[in-house]
């Protein structure tokens, strides 16, 4: 149970008194309420009691302490349980002085299904115990790289189970040597199963072993004369070694699988790189940049990094890195969840090392990448200010509407906090009610639902306020935009439309304000760069949304129409066939093999579908 300890004066003494010397997580509140810090502590009492010293203590501390109005603790079975509950809560919370390090996509991986005939295919998700994993991969691009390249060697189907079950003959793949065929039976389960397993054996990193199976098969095929099969088997080799001078930077030590996690800081600025080891192959890496870093050590902001990143994740055997880390809770805390012992190592030497430097080399140019974008961003946001006279702009949102003749009409809000967009703060708005077509009564809905919360609530219910908010239209749509900001008494947010130029080309932009005037900025002004990217950003996201909720309503319409077919029938017929077309194709003795389709109402959806 959470202990909660307060005073309108905050006394430190009374309530350092008051905690025990047992494992939990604690966390500092401001006078308004506001979340300062969450931490972990192995005894609570001397954990706390350590940020009120009057010695040794950086100004960082000294700073937040002066906010701290109320302290809250909860205690925990263990050290391990309050890591696990701190990073929780740490990421849900998003304390001020908090390291942040926002990634909360899941890694993508490569998979060999256990059908008959696997399928090679690119996933992200929770695994499946029944399917070989070969991962992670450090983004999507790396993953379906390996996969294109293993479909050129082993011609491993990639197709849908769906589509694989209902091929009557092969399809393009085949035709450009990327897939046997094993759909219409051109390969046989032996032959196909050696190719997946030889796959299988390349992703782990034991290239030695691949090409000397295929040269030794290759070589009894010529000896008793089936050269067409040895040809074939030549034709994989060389695919094969083209591959190895193609592919990622290959271990000379065997098949180790490690992360290297690199730490480069300049001017403020803080960066960590992952490289992900697998296979003995360097698959690739990813940087890091995380929020309020910058009073932290290098230490502190690697131990950080591990704690938030691995936790709930996959974990290698070994972890190799270039600042120390002597939590060794964190170590045990994630061998226990990999299942398999994981050693934390700063000792780099060999190879080791060559990937270290590697690692901090992408790094730091990492970093100096993210400052000229960020030189680039500031300028535009600078000259944006100066051109609204609007010092203090940070966070701009705005709002575009997209449909089809009035179909599935969706609305789209994204958000620009200096010096970045943030998908994370992103929403869409699916539009009822209203006459199809009718786009002022869109942005009218889009904007009562975003706003209403903040109008009642204060910021809180639904991120920051905004200090300025573009709409994607004349001065038709900015008009509803203003009645909708008076009828929520919002009066004071800064709205502007952003209208296409008469050809409705870029950089013919104009800009509207709320006394009807408008004003149009050259071609090369940065201001409207930065106008132009928020734009084209709600546009794009609106049109996603658009397109995902106009597919989906019309896959279901069909079907929606036929008497017997509900929701779980619609979704087994579309998940046997995997579609529309393909269900409409079927024949009345095929729709009688899925789930719940009588043979009277397989012909019932015949007849409808035809």
């Amino acid at each position: 149970m959470p202990i909660t300890l307060s005073t309108e004066k905050f006394a430190p003494k009374p309530i350092l008194d008051s905690l025990p010397l047992l494992p939990g997580v604690y966390r500092f509140f401001d006078a308004k309420g506001e979340i300062l810090y969450v931490g972990k502590a192995r005894q609570l009492k001397k954990r706390v009691a350590s940020y009120f010293q009057q010695t040794n203590v950086s100004p960082r501390i000294r700073l937040m302490v002066s906010h701290i109005a109320r302290i809250e603790t909860t205690v925990t079975r263990s050290e391990a349980e309050a890591l696990l509950l701190e990073n929780n809560l740490i990421k849900s919370l998003k304390p001020r002085y908090n390291i942040l390090f926002r990634d909360d996509k899941s890694y993508p991986y490569i998979v060999l299904t256990g059908d008959e005939f696997p399928r090679l295919t690119y996933y992200r998700g929770a695994p499946d115990r029944r399917h070989q994993y070969f991962g992670p991969y450090p983004n999507a691009y790396a993953a379906k790289e390996s996969v294109q390249l293993l479909q050129k060697i082993f011609r491993i189907r990639t197709c849908e189970d769906s589509v694989f079950n209902n091929r009557t003959r092969p399809c393009l793949l085949h035709q450009i040597h990327r897939c046997t065929a094993p759909c219409v039976k051109l390969i046989s389960a032996e032959a196909y199963q050696t190719d997946t397993r030889n796959a299988a054996l390349l992703l782990q990193g034991k290239h030695h072993e691949v090409e000397q199976a295929l040269r030794s098969t290759m070589e009894r095929a010529a000896e008793a004369q089936h050269y067409e099969q040895a040809a074939a088997l030549r034709d994989q080799l060389r695919a094969l070694h083209t591959v190895q001078q193609k592919q990622f930077v290959e271990s000379v030590g065997g098949a180790t699988d490690a992360d290297i996690i690199a730490l480069a800081q300049q001017d403020g600025l803080t960066c960590v790189n992952l490289a992900m080891v697998r296979g003995g192959r360097h698959l690739g890496d990813k940087s890091f940049f995380p929020e309020h870093a910058e009073w932290l050590s290098a230490d502190e902001i690697v131990q950080a990094f591990i704690a938030q990143h691995y936790l709930n994740r996959s974990v290698p055997p070994l972890l190799v890195l270039d600042a120390a880390c002597d939590d060794e809770t964190l170590a045990q805390l994630l061998s226990e969840q990999a299942g398999h012992a994981v050693k934390i190592s700063q000792a780099a030497s060999g190879e080791r090392r060559q990937w270290l430097e590697m690692a901090q080399r992408n790094a730091l140019l990492a970093l100096q990448q993210r400052k000229i974008q960020q030189g680039g961003q500031k300028l535009r946001l600078d000259k944006l200010r100066e051109l609204l006279d609007m010092p203090d702009l940070q966070r701009i949102e705005c709002f575009d509407v997209s449909h089809t003749m009035g179909e599935a009409t969706v609305a789209s809000c994204v958000v620009y906090e200096n010096p970045d967009m943030r998908p994370a703060h992103y929403r869409r708005y699916n539009i009822t009610g209203i006459t199809p077509g009718d786009d002022y009564a869109a942005l009218r809905q889009a904007l009562t639902r975003r706003y209403q919360k903040l109008a009642e609530d204060g910021p809180k219910e639904e991120g920051s306020r905004p200090d300025l908010i573009l709409i994607d239209g004349g001065l038709g749509q900015l008009h509803i935009a203003m009645e909708v900001m008076q009828e929520l008494g919002l009066n004071e947010l800064a709205l502007v439309g952003v209208a296409k130029g008469g050809e409705r080309k870029a950089g013919l932009e104009q800009l509207i304000f709320h006394d009807g005037t408008a004003k149009q900025l050259r071609s090369d002004d940065p201001a409207l760069h930065l106008i132009q990217q928020i734009r084209d950003e709600a546009h794009r996201f609106a049109i996603n949304g658009h397109r995902a909720r106009r597919g989906k309503a019309r896959t279901a319409s069909s079907l929606e129409e036929i008497s017997g077919v509900g929701d779980k029938r619609r979704r087994s017929l579309l998940t046997h066939f995997g579609g529309l077309r393909e269900v409409a194709q079927a024949s009345v003795e095929q729709l009688c093999q899925v789930e719940g389709i009588s043979k009277a109402l397989a012909e019932r959806i015949y007849q409808q579908l035809h």
